[in-house]
């Protein structure tokens, strides 16, 4: 019950975190530079196309009734029409985002077992040759651009050795995948379809490999960090004088202790890496959420930029609410 009382006191804290994203976000792209109806119309267009075109989309409306008809749609789940394909947003949305999800979810999960491994064992071996190979390795790891990365393991992982296929999306297109979440891995299990699954599978290996790359590296040192000052401490210390076994000690003392400020970090690395794996879906032509939202900003899409925002906001919400709670099931002292 008192876990339940705190996540409905923090969802309700959502709400009014969520209202200001939606007015900043609305009013903020349209003081940007720029005109959606020139960029889409071209230089030849006529005043009275570019006009009968801001009446499709309701710019000529004033911006106190656009923005109260965007609020409106919100309530009903439309989130307007694209200005560049004149689609609609919520519909484009749906394809883009389970991939993006897919892909972010699957290298934070790889990642955080990486570094809970590798942190604890390079602190219970500080000063050796592995504990500094390790913290090299994810030292240069993070120091790397991700697109370049992506590039490298492609000439690798294709060109060279052969065992990934080429960057040419997420499942190969005759598997007759069909989607239910978006997310090609997870909608290949839900259907049973063997070949979609493997294909699915094989397409991840490399940018997922990218992404925990560029990502381990200041969960590791998280872990390690922790983990140090845990080995340091009076309590381990009394512990391993009365003998214990360096099994319970790991199990009892270091693992669960080292991992209390990783929830917190796992959320933003998430939040931070949902909006920005755009430049690995260019390299691996991902077609995910990144791309979309990035060409919305290029086009100067209000409608599609607004709910791209929107989305991301609530992604880091839903995550640091996820992680307040694994953050308390860690740490005992915390109270929720």
């Amino acid at each position: 019950m008192r876990i339940l009382r705190f996540l409905l006191r923090r969802l309700l804290q959502l709400v009014p975190v969520l209202l200001g994203v939606v007015v900043l976000t609305f009013l903020l792209v349209r003081v940007l530079p720029g005109d959606p109806i020139r960029t889409i119309l071209g230089p030849n267009a006529t005043e009275a196309d570019a006009a009968a075109a801001r009446a499709r989309f309701g710019l000529d409306q004033p911006l106190w009734r656009q923005f109260l008809d965007y609020v409106g749609g919100l309530f009903t789940g439309d989130f307007g029409t694209s200005i560049q394909s004149g689609a609609s947003v919520g519909s484009e949305m749906a394809v883009r985002v389970g991939p993006t999800v897919e892909l972010v979810v699957i290298a934070l999960a790889v990642a955080l077992v990486l570094a809970t491994v590798l942190g604890i064992w390079s602190a219970r071996n500080a000063g050796r040759f592995g504990d500094h190979t390790v913290r090299v390795a994810a030292l240069v790891g993070n120091s790397v651009p991700e697109f370049w990365l992506g590039l490298v393991l492609v000439l690798v992982g294709y060109s060279v050795l052969g065992w990934a296929p080429a960057p040419s999306g997420r499942v190969d297109p005759d598997t007759d995948l069909s989607l239910i979440t978006g997310a090609d891995l997870l909608d290949a299990a839900l259907t049973a379809n063997g070949p979609a699954f493997v294909s699915a599978l094989e397409h991840l290996v490399l940018p997922v490999a990218t992404l925990v790359i560029v990502i381990v590296a200041p969960l590791l040192r998280s872990v390690r960090a922790s983990a140090l000052e845990v080995l340091a401490s009076e309590a381990y210390a009394a512990a391993a004088a009365h003998g214990l076994g360096d099994r319970l000690l790991l199990r009892g003392y270091l693992v669960r202790a080292a991992l209390v400020r990783l929830p917190a970090l796992a959320a933003l690395v998430f939040g931070f890496s949902i909006g920005s794996t755009v430049l690995v879906e260019y390299v691996f032509s991902w077609q995910g959420f990144g791309q979309w939202a990035l060409r919305g900003l290029l086009y100067r899409d209000y409608p599609v930029v607004q709910a791209s925002v929107l989305v991301i906001a609530l992604f880091y919400v839903v995550v640091f609410l996820i992680a307040d709670v694994v953050h308390a099931v860690l740490d005992p002292r915390v109270r929720i």
